[in-house]
């Protein structure tokens, strides 16, 4: 009887909390505790233990956040099992959702929730909200860096953003135009007169490592403004692409090389393109479950692994130029195999050294980019940095979904 009225103490007490929640909440799962905890920036709002997925059903780690929210589901692949109060982290079938708790591990893979607790937490959140799943737990903490983006107004001392080539990406068409802001000095008078801004959806920002893929969009760009026939910049590496970068080689008197994209074509081509060198990485933007753009960043040291990190603003004032920011950095063993393929010597294995302020003090990100993300910025707004990029669980209606490795037992 005392644990029945405990609970309805904590639920109660979790109910008047969310009300009072000044930020975005962000949900907290230890599968090694079996654990939830929710946090409004620093503040525990609430904790509750969960069950995750059973051995051979094992519910991932990393950085998910809910795509999708329904009272009542069934599960589409266990035999139309009922999911209350499902709040869905993956299309491949991870979500929250209330179900029977036995003190261990015992789910299909999703995180499931007491009764109760299951409805209340659903009444709180909103989709996109993010949720990290670790084996040990953590906490998000206050990170401030010099890289970390600075909101802006989209007018700024009287000036426009410049026209920064950035690579579009398959923009939602239902977003609505966003509100601008700009400071009008009217005549004869000091006085400073300000237009309420409309705040945009919160930026989902991944900064990683390049593909091929875009080294091959940029290839074809470059070979483009050149005057070489590479076809649309579409990353791909197809017949045409191919005969334009052999006619650049040849006409360059560049040797073959068993390497179709190799060091010296690309220093050549850059060069003679006017840009100074290749990019080692690339900062991705996605906007309502949708990508929006991207562009190419530097990673200095790229032999050293970044680690993965999730930092979110969980502040954000355009006025004043303030952003508040917080997040961790999890664990993600990459196989020796994903090492080597990155061309990374130095894995990420010691989070004292390999921590969020040390992979953001190696990313150089242009001015113009810069610019055009701080104009965007607004309150839940979230970076993540990974050495791995996007993973198979990204895709149509989702943010990054960042799925991270434990370290090999042993």
């Amino acid at each position: 009887m005392f644990q029945r009225f405990a609970l309805a103490i904590s639920l109660s007490l979790l109910s008047s909390t969310a009300l009072a929640a000044d930020g975005p909440l962000q949900i907290y799962i230890s599968k090694a505790e079996q654990t939830l905890t929710v946090y409004d920036g620093d503040e525990v709002v609430a904790t509750t233990k969960v069950s995750t997925g059973k051995p051979g059903h094992t519910t991932p780690s990393g950085i998910f956040s809910i795509l999708e929210k329904r009272k009542y589901h069934e599960s589409n692949l266990y035999s139309n099992a009922p999911m209350p109060f499902m709040q869905r982290l993956t299309w491949s079938g991870i979500a929250l959702h209330e179900g029977k708790l036995p003190g261990y591990p015992a789910s299909h893979g999703c995180v499931r929730l007491p009764n109760g607790f299951a409805k209340t937490l659903f009444s709180m959140t909103k989709r996109g909200a993010h949720v990290i799943i670790t084996d040990d737990p953590v906490a998000p903490t206050p990170i401030t860096h010099a890289n970390l983006f600075t909101p802006r107004l989209p007018v700024d001392d009287g000036g426009l953003l410049s026209d920064v080539e950035l690579r579009p990406a398959r923009v939602e068409a239902g977003l609505a135009p966003v509100e601008v802001a700009m400071n009008a000095v009217p005549p004869r008078s000091g006085a400073e007169t300000k237009v309420t801004i409309a705040e945009p959806p919160p930026l989902r920002i991944l900064i990683t490592r390049r593909t091929q893929r875009d080294v091959v969009s940029d290839v074809q760009r470059l070979l483009g403004t050149l005057g070489f026939d590479a076809g649309i910049s579409d990353g791909l590496l197809g017949s045409r692409t191919i005969a334009a970068i052999k006619a650049f080689k040849e006409k360059n008197g560049i040797e073959k090389d068993a390497q179709i994209l190799s060091e010296t074509f690309l220093g050549a081509l850059y060069a003679q393109a006017g840009e100074d060198h290749p990019p080692t990485g690339q900062l991705m933007i996605r906007q309502k479950f949708a990508p929006l753009f991207s562009a190419p960043v530097d990673i200095r040291e790229p032999e050293k692994a970044l680690g993965t990190h999730f930092i979110e603003a969980t502040a954000v004032d355009r006025y004043k130029r303030k952003a508040e920011w917080r997040g961790v950095t999890l664990d993600d063993h990459l196989p020796a195999s994903t090492q080597k393929r990155l061309g990374i010597v130095t894995p990420a294995d010691d989070k004292s050294i390999f921590s969020a302020e040390a992979a953001l003090s190696r990313i150089d990100i242009p001015d113009e980019v810069r610019a055009r993300i701080e104009t965007m910025l607004s309150e839940g707004s979230s970076i993540t940095i990974s050495d791995t990029g996007i993973g198979p669980e990204t895709g149509d209606g989702t943010d990054f979904i960042t799925v991270t490795r434990a370290k090999p037992r042993g």
